[in-house]
């Protein structure tokens, strides 16, 4: 089974997660690129509010979903919300064919409700994972352990 690792990341701590995943799983990993700018301060409120407002915003990724059978997207959580690259990638993108799962990182503990809007923009079709990492750069060792564990877990 070919497996992407597709992610979203900001401040890197949801990168680091879908690197720990990829090498786990043997998955190859894509970078989302958002083409808007959001460094800096005001940016950063800009990107916030658009979360909120479930926004979509123009892309870039490298890989293509059609070649693999599982795909795995990870998201950061802004404002309680999933930022809008990673709404346009779940929006754009067919996954009706695909096995696939959610990862998200967050800074506090409202994982779920982001995990919620991931599932709700590919539904009726349900993931076979969901992950919720908090503060991921924090404390390398339980979550390289947590991650670990839900990797074994996947059914795929």
């Amino acid at each position: 089974m070919k497996t992407l690792v597709v992610y979203y990341s900001r401040t890197g701590n949801t990168k680091y997660v879908a690197e720990k995943i990829a090498e786990l799983l043997n998955g190859v990993i894509s970078e989302i690129t958002d083409k808007k700018n959001r460094k800096g301060k005001l940016n950063f409120l800009k990107s916030g509010y658009e979360s909120i407002r479930e926004k979509l915003t123009e892309i870039e990724v490298n890989k293509k979903i059609d070649e693999y059978d599982f795909v795995i997207v990870g998201s950061p959580v802004w404002a309680g919300k999933i930022p809008p690259a990673i709404r346009t990638f779940l929006v754009k993108n067919d996954f009706a064919s695909k096995k696939i799962a959610f990862f998200v990182t967050v800074g506090g503990d409202k994982s779920q409700k982001a995990l919620n809007a991931m599932k709700e923009i590919i539904s009726p079709q349900n993931p076979i994972g969901e992950l919720g990492i908090t503060e991921a750069l924090k404390n390398i060792e339980e979550i390289n352990n947590k991650i670990s564990i839900w990797c074994k877990n996947l059914s795929v």
